[in-house]
């Protein structure tokens, strides 16, 4: 089997005390590197926003809007939804983005068995190897 994403990473982060929507969000997408030091206008992260508030419709956006809504270039977006489908977060229908599930919890759930066929494909090449020296 061969995972959805290509690439992802993540960061364990200590949750702050605060009770804020927006800090946990904040949290969250640091969690899973959306934050990026080149990234000065957090731009990776008001689009994964955007997407978010878009799933609890179950609706995706269009590149467009995405720029539009933002005041982002097109090029920005553009490059930062190819980051967000290569790490499994989000998938493209009908030149439409939207986050892979309806809500983060079962995103979760859904990276989570991404990375354990990931490591079980892993181990398979391994034992392959081992038998082969």
């Amino acid at each position: 089997m061969i995972s959805t994403f290509k690439k992802i990473t993540i960061i364990k982060i200590r949750k702050s005390p605060a009770n804020n929507i927006n800090q946990d969000i904040q949290n969250f997408s640091q969690s899973l590197g959306l934050f990026n030091v080149r990234d000065k206008e957090k731009s990776c992260y008001r689009i994964f926003v955007e997407l978010l508030k878009a799933a609890k419709f179950e609706q995706g956006l269009s590149s467009d809007e995405l720029a539009y809504k933002l005041n982002l270039s097109r090029g920005t977006v553009i490059h930062h939804l190819n980051r967000l489908m290569d790490s499994g977060l989000v998938v493209s229908k009908r030149n439409k983005y939207m986050l892979r599930t309806k809500d983060l919890a079962s995103l979760i759930e859904k990276l989570k068995k991404d990375a354990i066929d990931f490591f079980n494909d892993l181990k398979n090449l391994a034992l392959d190897i081992d038998k082969k020296i």
